[in-house]
C-alpha cells in the first residue's frame, strides 16, 4: 500500500490520513501512516468506535488500512508523536479520501514507471515531476488533461519537456479518458442545379468548425439524402451544446442556401 514519494514532515491536527495498523494491543494500535515519510500513528482505544467495544480487534485488526483524522501531533526530542482517531471521521470523508488515496496512488505509479522508461531514478523523479504535481489537489487530473490535450501542460507547469514527453507517454498508455458520444442523422435535399455543392459546403461547415478543446466531430454519408454526425467530448453537457449550436448553424444555412428539405434527428448518446 505505499506509495514511492511520500510527504515530509507531519500531518496538522484535523488532517485526514491513511494509516495502515501494524500492531493491535488492548489499549490502542499503532499505524504507519501510508502518505508520509517514516511516520506512525497511535489509535486511542477511546478513538476507534462511536460505539462501545469490548474487544478493539472486533473493529480494527492488522494490515488493516484506515482513514484517521489527526487529533494530536507533538514533537518530542526530535521524534514526532501523532494520535488519530477512527470515530470521528464521517462515512462522506472516508470515501473522498480513499479515492484520492488511490488517485495519488495512480499518479505516482505513472511517474514511477516513467523514470524506469526513461533511466532516471526516484529521486530525479521527485525533484522534476512530482515536487511540481503533488502541489495539486488532485495530481491525477493533471495527468488526465495531458492525456486530451498534450505534454505542453505537464511542460507548462515547470516540469522540464523531456519528462514531460516521457510521462505524457506512460499517461497514455494508463489512463483512458472516458467520454460521450451524441450521434444525429441530418437530412439535406436540394433540387437545384448546383444542390450537391450546397449540401456538401454546409457539411464541409460543420465539419471544420473548431467546437471547442477535447471535442470531435465526424460527418459522413450513410446514403444520400441522409448523413451522420458524430459528436465526442469529455462531458454529455458539452456534447449536446455541440448538438444544438449544429442544429442552429444547419437551420440557418438550409434557409440561406434554399435547401428544399431540411430535417435533423437526435439519434443515439454512448458512453465510452
Amino acid at each position: 500500500m505505499s506509495i514511492p514519494f511520500r510527504k515530509r514532515g507531519s500531518p496538522e491536527v484535523g488532517e485526514l490520513v491513511v494509516a495502515q495498523v501494524k500492531k493491535v494491543f488492548d489499549y490502542g494500535a499503532y499505524a504507519d501512516l501510508l502518505e508520509y515519510e517514516n511516520l506512525e500513528a497511535f489509535i486511542p482505544w477511546s478513538e476507534v468506535s462511536t460505539r462501545y467495544v469490548k474487544d478493539i480487534r472486533d473493529v480494527i485488526r492488522e494490515n488493516h488500512v484506515v482513514v484517521g483524522k489527526v487529533i494530536r501531533v507533538e514533537k518530542k526530542l526530535g521524534k514526532v508523536q501523532v494520535d488519530i482517531s477512527i470515530k470521528r471521521v464521517l462515512e462522506g470523508e472516508k470515501r473522498a479520501k480513499i479515492l484520492r488515496w488511490k488517485r495519488i496512488q495512480r499518479a505516482q505509479k505513472i511517474v514511477e514507471l516513467s523514470a524506469k522508461n526513461v533511466n532516471k531514478s526516484l529521486e530525479e523523479a521527485y525533484r522534476c515531476v512530482w515536487s511540481v504535481l503533488e502541489k495539486e489537489p488532485d495530481p491525477l487530473s493533471i495527468l488526465e488533461e495531458a492525456v486530451l490535450r498534450g505534454p505542453q501542460i505537464l511542460a507548462q507547469r515547470g516540469i522540464p519537456e523531456d519528462w514531460a514527453s516521457a510521462v505524457f507517454s506512460e499517461s497514455q498508455r494508463h489512463i483512458s479518458i472516458k467520454t460521450v458520444k451524441i450521434r444525429a442523422i441530418a437530412e439535406l435535399v436540394c433540387y437545384k442545379s448546383d444542390g450537391i455543392e450546397r449540401i456538401k459546403k454546409i457539411l464541409s461547415d460543420v465539419s471544420n468548425t473548431n467546437y471547442g478543446s477535447n471535442t470531435k466531430v465526424v460527418v459522413y454519408t450513410i446514403g444520400a439524402p441522409r448523413y451522420r454526425i458524430e459528436i465526442e467530448a469529455v462531458d454529455y453537457k458539452v456534447a449536446e451544446d455541440i448538438y444544438n449550436k449544429i442544429s442552429r448553424f444547419l437551420e440557418v444555412q438550409a434557409r440561406n442556401l434554399e435547401i428544399d428539405r431540411f430535417k435533423l434527428i437526435h439519434e443515439e448518446v454512448e458512453k465510452g
